[in-house]
């Protein structure tokens, strides 16, 4: 008998987290969804549907204390993870330019919940990360972080945040790669979220499409013939873009 998967995806509150923690469940993973507030009702229904294969840990990837705690929890109850999904993220002002007043305390938070939380993740679960069968860090990242394909003039904290992760993919996939570990760098799409603080809906993607097409690529990559980038910045649909 083929032994249970673990994933864990972090901001499974609503959105595209939520979407990816039901599409693995569909795929018969067993899931930890971190949430950093309270379930809701579509979490009390993903959990009727599976409840034998879903956990929910409170976290919050900017705090030690917080992921130490999720650690212990996954650790305690599986002992090993094969997909880490960092997913959380936050957005912060999207409209100031250099010639505008900047909120920098409000930018350490974007980098602290988007970059170095992320990493704290990684670093705290790779233990468990590679003493699995997928061992895969999926990141999902943004074109916005894209140097070769800026064309914005604000979104300080969030493009330079999404850049760093971009980095901090590549300097993990270079520690990891030789001992079989791999690192995704996913541009999810513009997704119908609420990361504005309403529901975004400009988004040409439903958080289903988005997370239904990255785990169509998390397939690919897994398999064993994979063949293709080892590492690259791709969108929803593969397609690689300038880092």
């Amino acid at each position: 008998m083929e032994q249970q998967r673990w994933a864990l995806v972090s901001g499974a509150d609503r959105g595209l987290g939520l979407a990816l923690a039901k599409g693995l469940l569909e795929r018969g993973y067993g899931v930890f969804a971190g949430l950093l507030l309270e379930k809701g009702d579509a979490h009390k229904e993903l959990e009727k549907a599976y409840s034998g294969r879903l956990r929910f840990v409170t976290l919050d990837i900017a705090s030690d204390v917080s992921v130490e705690q999720a650690y212990e929890r996954v650790q305690e109850e599986t002992g090993v993870l094969d997909i880490l999904v960092n997913n959380a993220a936050i957005l912060g002002n999207i409209s100031a330019t250099v010639e505008d007043e900047l909120d920098f305390a409000e930018m350490e938070q974007v980098f602290k919940v988007n970059t170095l939380g992320s990493l704290r993740m990684s670093n705290r679960f790779v233990p468990l990360l590679m003493d699995s069968q997928d061992k895969l860090i999926v990141n999902i990242s943004s074109e916005a972080g894209s140097i070769g394909d800026c064309w914005r003039n604000s979104w300080y904290a969030y493009c330079m945040s999404k850049a760093a992760l971009n980095m901090q993919s590549m300097l993990i996939h270079n520690q990891l790669s030789p001992k079989g570990g791999r690192v995704m760098v996913i541009h999810p799409g513009h997704v119908k979220t609420f990361m504005q603080g309403k529901l975004d809906r400009a988004g040409k993607l439903t958080p289903e499409e988005s997370a239904g097409s990255i785990l169509d690529l998390v397939d690919k990559r897994l398999a064993p013939d994979y063949a293709g980038e080892t590492m690259a910045l791709v969108d929803y649909s593969g397609q690689v873009l300038p880092w």
